[in-house]
């Protein structure tokens, strides 16, 4: 009941792309609707190429519906368009249907890999080398594992690029403590916003093939690209491009989601993931272990069809699509360049250039005095810092602690997603606040 110096709370602390008021795109949402209502497969509202889609993914479902198991792996004829759409993104590089498994939502699957990587005591414990900062899935999988986080950092300096030497120095400390054995990566990042060039992807793979370790391609945000001269390319692509020697023998699960890109279908908790090179028996391990969990949601697995098998030239509702897609995508990367702008503007604030993703993860600059400040609250610097920003300006954020940054570096995570008008006056309330914070605390 107490009055505060706001209306709202603008939540700009998670990537929830339709909470923030992003419109679904109209196709995905009538094939879904006529998967889930097949008695609208006769109505003259829907057009043809959405029944003909709900019609293909209806006659995978045991019963023809919606609310049957699938198989562990998900809906075959799912699985077949996951591999085409992998082919046509990567130019023609071979996808097996067999190598795919639908999941729920991307974290489902990296929790899954995970779990068969994991084993091993003491010294010979499973270590899982994540970016540092990281999207804290990763810390939470391996806590929950009981594996050993292995951290590396990325470079804030060279716009959060990915340093192979870094990677190394990472891998030699952590040989004394454990056994590492997988390397994870994000591309496009979360929280750092940074897409990989294809020389820095290269020089991973080499590496990973050099140390025998078992590659992860956190792929979610592949769709969100937006810098002049980035380009995202898939880790499997690149791979099978260094020739055989290293796409025979380098084991490689890459993820995508219906969560983030241009869909933002959060909610339906629909994804997949590819893994090549898996050891017969680890892959029988693999889908032994994933029946557990029976199958994924069914309506997840239909968004994520739409996903990989949108309307195509030539179809009704192409135009529309195109136009919905292309609308979301321009928007974001209005978005990126002016969260960048108006935050370099600030001082005491600095933020690399949002390559890609849906985040800025800006440095802030917190006098010691607030640093004092918290320790007495028993709180981190950046924590504090957040919580007075909500209290005062109603704008919800993460602290940079929360995915980790180095010693002495204050950071936070901000959604790049709310409509550009409120993003305008969330930008703005924050300058306000961080120079009337620095004033306070100088």
């Amino acid at each position: 009941g107490i009055k505060k110096p706001f209306t709202e709370v603008i939540k700009a602390n998670i990537g929830d792309a339709h909470a923030m008021g992003q419109r679904p795109i109209t196709f995905l949402r009538q094939v879904v609707a006529l998967c889930t209502y097949p008695n609208l497969l006769d109505s003259p509202s829907f057009p043809e190429d959405a029944k003909n889609r709900a019609r293909r993914i209806l006659q995978g479902c045991g019963g023809n519906s919606l609310g049957s198991y699938s198989a562990s792996q998900g809906i075959n004829c799912i699985r077949e368009d996951v591999a085409s759409y992998i082919e046509r993104r990567d130019g023609g590089v071979p996808a097996d249907p067999d190598n795919i498994y639908l999941t729920t939502g991307a974290s489902d699957g990296i929790a899954t890999i995970l779990k068969i990587l994991v084993s091993g005591g003491g010294k010979s414990r499973t270590g899982v080398m994540i970016p540092i900062p990281q999207y804290p899935l990763y810390s939470a999988a391996i806590s929950e594992l009981d594996a050993i986080q292995v951290n590396y950092y990325l470079d804030e300096e060279n716009c959060w690029a990915l340093d192979v030497n870094e990677l190394r120095r990472s891998l030699n400390e952590a040989k004394a403590y454990c056994n590492p054995k997988v390397l994870c990566i994000i591309n496009p990042g979360n929280p750092t916003g940074q897409v990989q060039n294809r020389k820095c992807i290269e020089e991973v793979i080499h590496f990973a093939w050099e140390e025998k370790l078992f590659l992860l391609a956190d792929e979610v945000y592949q769709d969100n690209v937006y810098s002049e001269g980035c380009q995202f390319h898939s880790f499997k692509k690149i791979l099978y491009e260094m020739g055989p020697e290293y796409y025979n023998n380098v084991e490689l699960a890459s993820f995508h989601s219906t969560s983030k890109g241009y869909m933002g279908e959060c909610g339906y908790r629909g994804g997949y993931m590819e893994v090549i090179n898996l050891h017969p028996e680890i892959k029988g391990q693999l889908v032994k272990l994933l029946s557990v969990r029976l199958c994924p949601p069914v309506s997840g697995q239909a968004a994520m069809d739409i996903v990989v098998n949108p309307p195509v030239p030539g179809e009704e509702s192409y135009s529309q699509f195109i136009k919905e897609k292309e609308s979301v995508l321009t928007n974001l990367a209005k978005k990126a360049k002016l969260t960048e702008d108006m935050f370099n503007k600030v001082p005491g604030i600095h933020c690399n250039p949002l390559q890609g993703a849906m985040y800025a993860f800006p440095r802030i600059f917190i006098p010691s005095k607030a640093i004092e400040e918290a320790k007495a609250h028993k709180m981190a610097p950046d924590m504090f810092y957040c919580m007075k920003l909500l209290e005062e300006t109603g704008i919800c954020v993460v602290p940079g602690s929360g995915f980790g940054q180095r010693e002495g570096s204050y950071h936070f995570r901000m959604t790049i997603l709310p409509p550009v008008e409120k993003l305008k006056i969330l930008l703005e309330k924050v300058k306000d606040f961080h120079i009337k914070f620095l004033e306070k605390y100088a």
